[in-house]
């Protein structure tokens, strides 16, 4: 019955057409709002009184100790069973690891409920920079902010968001690659003149010296390592499947390896960018213009809003406001964060979609259905901000958990078999006993360290009085109960997840 559905829906056997196709693709789910709305405001939170260069020093090192290697395993897991997450748990590793393919799938699902949300607040801003005047204040700007969230406008962008993502999946990877070739190339261009415009404000080299300022006493804090490994595996989209998903419908001609690295350093020059570009303007705006002192500068970065609301939405607008050519500046923004929130959101839908199609659903009808599950389980998170900042929260520490699952395949398949299995694309590199040591030792060991790390610190240090509430939004428990609820509905259908690939 199952070969029966796979003949019907000839998608699962499309190919990405051009290398570049792929690549820019790839770079679709690795630059999103993770690098544009999430990455500045996490290195103004996570920077020290000298500077916040200390983050992204352990940043770097996450993107070649964690995330590269995971997204080269996920393109050879990908290309070598064809199947999605789930399908690809079953094939790999045996039924027994259906619900773990499940919750890596799940993971990257949850994060769409809520990220879908979010590629709407772009959206209605770029419309609103548009056709409206920027505000001239903080009072204006909060009061725009606040009319949008308090109407139906964030339900409505949630749809739309959803919509087009589903109308960019419907066609399988060809529609995929087709609208990431007009999308990523766009918004590069955005970035590319957002920061020439940063770099030419008076006063914007104090905030890009900050930016890279290494305090190295904070490297003996475990929050910085924690910090980074969540923004790279956000940042790159390493171990959450989504490569994975892409790589059933690569050519061994399109390369592994090299596409991995340029796809990790690609993603972290586009963050390093955006912050140069928001640390600089803020910087410049704040302090040359308005005289705060660089501490008020750094407060206004760290404590605007929740999920990390205040500095894109709030700030930026007004920031904008107080520029030559800040009109134009913030409706390219906007647009590029609107861009870049798009191209990762098709991959999550696709992911889920995949794992659909793999149980026998037609396409069409396997997009409708993910459509409306992440449109409905999305509302909560339109309707609050601090529903939506708990979910970044949970699903955010949950990467490390997917990550660390994906690792655990490469070592109960076996990392020598699955790349002695992996037809090397001629020029490509080869995976050499540093991806073995990576992959069989670092991963496993740094998540579940850092993990069990985090959760002392939660405990004895972050929220000694309320850690064991699940009720509070940043609580050790709210994570630990959304996880165990999750792990265990995968657990008791397990039998039934793995029956559906046979």
């Amino acid at each position: 019955m199952i070969n029966h559905f796979f003949m019907m829906d000839t998608s699962i056997n499309q190919r990405f057409g051009t290398r570049a196709g792929l690549l820019l693709s790839a770079l679709g789910i690795a630059v999103g709002t993770g690098n544009i709305w999430r990455f500045p405001r996490i290195a103004a939170q996570s920077g020290g009184d000298e500077g916040a260069g200390a983050l992204i020093f352990a940043w770097v090192i996450f993107l070649l100790l964690w995330s590269v290697p995971l997204i080269v395993a996920e393109y050879m897991i990908g290309r070598r069973f064809r199947f999605g997450v789930v399908g690809s748990f079953v094939k790999g590793m045996g039924k027994r690891f259906a619900w773990m393919g499940a919750f890596v799938a799940f993971v990257a699902t949850a994060i769409g409920f809520f990220y879908a949300v979010i590629v709407g607040w772009s959206l209605y801003y770029f419309f609103q920079m548009l056709f409206f005047p920027l505000p001239a204040d903080n009072v204006a700007s909060i009061a725009v902010w606040d009319k949008f969230q308090s109407s139906y406008w964030p339900f409505v962008m949630h749809f739309l968001a959803l919509a087009a993502g589903g109308l960019a999946i419907w066609k399988g990877v060809r529609s995929i690659e087709k609208v990431n070739k007009v999308l990523i190339p766009l918004l590069i261009l955005i970035i590319l003149a957002a920061v020439i415009r940063s770099l030419t404000l008076p006063g914007s080299s104090a905030g890009i010296a900050y930016l890279f300022r290494i305090e190295w006493a904070q490297l003996g804090t475990p929050e910085i390592w924690l910090q980074a490994l969540t923004q790279n595996a956000w940042d790159t989209g390493a171990g959450w499947g989504l490569f994975l998903s892409y790589a059933t419908y690569m050519h061994a001609r399109h390369g592994t390896v090299k596409n991995a690295f340029i796809t990790g350093f690609g993603n972290n020059i586009i963050s390093i960018l955006m912050a140069i570009m928001i640390f600089g303007t803020v910087f410049s705006v704040l302090q040359s213009g308005l005289g705060y002192a660089d501490a008020e500068v750094l407060e206004v970065m760290k404590t605007s809003g929740p999920a990390s609301t205040g500095l894109t939405f709030i700030w930026m607008p007004q920031l904008f406001e107080r520029m030559s050519a800040g009109g134009v500046l913030s409706v390219f923004f906007f647009l590029g964060l609107a861009c870049a929130g798009f191209s990762s959101l098709m991959s999550m839908l696709e992911l889920s979609t995949r794992t659909l199609i793999d149980r026998g659903v037609n396409r069409n009808k396997a997009v409708f259905i993910i459509i409306a599950v992440v449109y409905l389980l999305g509302v909560p998170s339109a309707m609050s901000l601090d529903i939506l900042s708990n979910q970044d929260f949970v699903w955010g520490l949950g990467l490390m958990v997917s990550g660390v699952f994906i690792a655990f395949f490469g070592i109960k398949y076996g990392l020598n078999r699955l790349k002695g299995e992996t037809e090397f694309a001629s020029g490509d590199w080869k995976p050499g006993l540093w991806w073995n040591i990576q992959i069989q030792f670092f991963v496993p060991v740094a998540g579940l360290l850092l993990l069990v790390w985090w959760m002392w610190l939660s405990v004895s240090t972050f929220d000694p009085e309320g850690w064991y509430n699940p009720f509070r939004a940043f609580s050790l428990m709210t994570v630990l109960a959304q996880w165990a609820i999750a792990f265990g509905v995968f657990a008791v259908f397990n039998k039934r997840i793995s029956r559906l690939y046979r």
